[in-house]
């Protein structure tokens, strides 16, 4: 959706040559979106390792107390964290990217003091052996409470961050799915190879298919202001519509019930409604003159 829309603020070009730009395009916000995926991680895991850096500022202080010889820097060896850094491809994706020059130190310390406040984070300490759900639940504390609630670090992402503002909502799913899954994630690539290939499929199949879907979608804008029909919008529908005649394996229930959300997601209050209204008439059409032809998804060995 995203790579359309921009496509469609640029001069136009001939077809093919208009394939190739949105093909490096999408490859270049898949890559942005891996980014953000890492920074993230990254400023997670660095909040944590902060204690060790305090413990040492604290340890260093002339007039010494015993509270600043007796601070806790368990968090900087958490398993869940010990885990993740073996992982190769996360650390290869680190120096590939140059990411770590994204991570403000100011921002890690002041994540860190105010995780050191938290009740959750004192009973973490104060355990005396921590098990492996403990010690993933303490880190996506972090994430969840410490950096998401904390509005000055978000302000500072939307500055600093390229893409931050766009891409905000799929990092924070990956971040849900990085918690959920296992320390075996391909850090190097955002998407399967397949996924990856139904990304491109679809572009260019709404690319080819514009004219036809324009048709199919100007005769349902009869009471609605096609002038003020968000380019969103539009380009969502094209996006259903293909899905549902040129990609057989998804059922149109699915499709029609992911464009709603995205719709409510990124355009406007009234899009999801727009958006499903004008969808399910025109998959009545489709269906009356049998054109959607759907078929059980063989999954690749």
């Amino acid at each position: 959706m995203q790579t359309l829309y921009t496509l469609a603020t640029l001069e136009p070009v001939e077809q093919e040559a208009n394939k190739k730009i949105a093909s490096g395009i999408l490859n270049e916000k898949l890559a942005r979106s891996l980014d953000l995926f890492i920074i993230s991680i990254l400023y997670t895991v660095r909040t944590a390792q902060y204690a060790e850096t305090y413990a040492r500022q604290r340890a260093s202080r002339y007039l010494k107390s015993e509270e600043d010889l007796d601070i806790s820097t368990r968090i900087a060896g958490n398993d869940f964290i010990m885990n993740l850094l073996a992982n190769e491809t996360f650390a290869e994706r680190i120096k590939e990217a140059k990411i770590q020059h994204f991570v403000d130190e100011e921002w890690v310390r002041k994540a860190f003091l105010k995780l050191i406040d938290t009740p959750e984070y004192q009973e973490y300490i104060a355990i005396a052996k921590t098990d492996a759900k403990q010690e993933k639940a303490i880190i996506q504390f972090i994430w969840e409470k410490i950096i998401l609630e904390n509005e000055g670090m978000q302000e500072y992402f939307t500055d600093e961050l390229p893409g931050w503002e766009d891409d905000k909502d799929m990092t924070l799913m990956l971040m849900e799915n990085f918690f959920k899954g296992s320390s075996k994630i391909n850090f190097l690539s955002l998407i399967s190879g397949e996924k990856k290939e139904y990304a491109h499929d679809l572009l260019h199949t709404v690319m080819d298919k514009d004219a036809y879907c324009m048709e199919l979608i100007s005769p349902k804008l009869v009471n609605w202001d096609k002038e003020r029909v968000a380019l969103i919008d539009l380009l969502l529908l094209k996006m259903g519509i293909c899905e549902m005649l040129y990609f057989p394996t998804i059922p149109t229930k699915v499709t029609i019930n992911e464009y709603i959300e995205v719709a409510k997601q990124y355009s406007t209050p009234q899009s999801g409604q727009f958006v499903n209204g004008v969808l399910d008439n025109i998959l009545k059409d489709l269906e009356k003159e049998n054109k959607i032809r759907k078929q059980e998804r063989t999954r690749k060995p």
